[in-house]
């Protein structure tokens, strides 16, 4: 009785501390000064980043590469507030728990977008989140 005891404490020991969560929580790698017109956001695939113009919301997908395969894309180049509401600082990225989504924020007046990146140009889309 006693070993069955220990021997089903060792196993749910065991279990938990391996038990993996199904969905990581998205992490956020931010500089230190607000005042910035761009900046560079990591996704989850180490080889790609998102560029954003902090000051009207444009949006670049960058990949490094140590073989050649680097590049630089437009994600959106639409500029979403006028010349002059534009201020640095005023569009930032939060990642989301898909590894291809981030939600992009105006922090003046509160809009919001989804943002996908992908490899392939078809499936990257910046849509309004009404």
């Amino acid at each position: 009785m006693r070993k069955l005891f220990f021997v089903t404490i060792f196993s749910l020991t065991t279990i938990f501390a391996f038990a993996q969560s199904t969905s990581d929580k998205p992490t956020q790698n931010i500089s230190t000064d607000s005042d910035v017109g761009y900046r560079l956001f990591a996704t989850k695939n180490m080889y790609t980043f998102i560029k954003i113009n902090t000051k009207n919301g444009q949006m670049w997908q960058v990949q490094w590469s140590a073989k050649g395969n680097e590049f630089e894309t437009p994600l959106s180049l639409i500029t979403r507030v006028t010349k002059e509401d534009e201020k640095n600082g005023r569009f930032f990225l939060y990642p989301t728990t898909n590894i291809y989504n981030f939600i992009l924020l105006d922090q003046i007046d509160g809009r919001v977008w989804q943002v996908q990146w992908s490899a392939e140009p078809k499936d990257r889309i910046v849509l309004p989140i009404n």
